[in-house]
């Protein structure tokens, strides 16, 4: 992931250097390494990558892509989105990884005006929601909050109505805060 798809091959052992399939699948066993080692810092974007790594893996495997077509595909779809850790159609606004993380992984279900003033023309709830739980996290997390509890709940329940009041939700989205270093 780090260094590119040519590094990479020719970097490899001289024996899985000579055998597309192996070369292959160590490419696609490095990148699930990094899949699954980054999935807590946003689990909803690192699904995704996961997923497209599967379809490409399936399309080589049943003969629907050639090998240059495989290399070509992980290194624009998959690649290239996991060393900046942001897909291409992400918006501006969302200019850090917990921003990011946020936005992914924002429930579409949870009404997205809950405590939000949402602006005239605001076609994208989920982006101004993210925004807002950002900026609200900002402001009340006391300092070493992480592994202490009352300083914990006291970000969970400025959550709580951003989140519909839901708990669950206020959990789950609690657990993708504290993965990230920028909180």
């Amino acid at each position: 992931v780090k260094c590119g798809m040519a590094d990479a091959i020719s970097s490899l052992p001289n024996g899985i250097k000579g055998n597309q399939r192996a070369v292959a699948e160590t490419i696609a066993n490095n990148v699930r390494s990094k899949i699954i080692k980054e999935h807590l810092n946003d689990p909803a974007f690192y699904d995704k990558m996961s997923e497209l790594l599967n379809e490409i893996l399936d399309d080589l495997k049943a003969k629907r892509i050639s090998y240059e077509r495989f290399l070509k595909k992980i290194a624009e779809q998959v690649i290239a989105p996991l060393q900046k850790g942001v897909a291409a159609d992400t918006p501006k606004e969302l200019n850090t990884p917990g921003k990011r993380a946020l936005y992914s992984n924002l429930k579409p279900e949870i009404d997205p005006c809950a405590g939000v003033a949402i602006q005239d023309g605001d076609d994208d709830p989920t982006l101004r929601l993210a925004l807002t739980i950002d900026q609200k996290v900002r402001e009340v997390s006391p300092a070493d909050w992480r592994g202490n509890a009352s300083r914990e709940s006291y970000i969970k329940a400025a959550l709580l109505p951003l989140l519909g009041f839901d708990k669950s939700e206020v959990e789950r989205i609690f657990l993708i805060l504290t993965a990230q270093r920028e909180y």
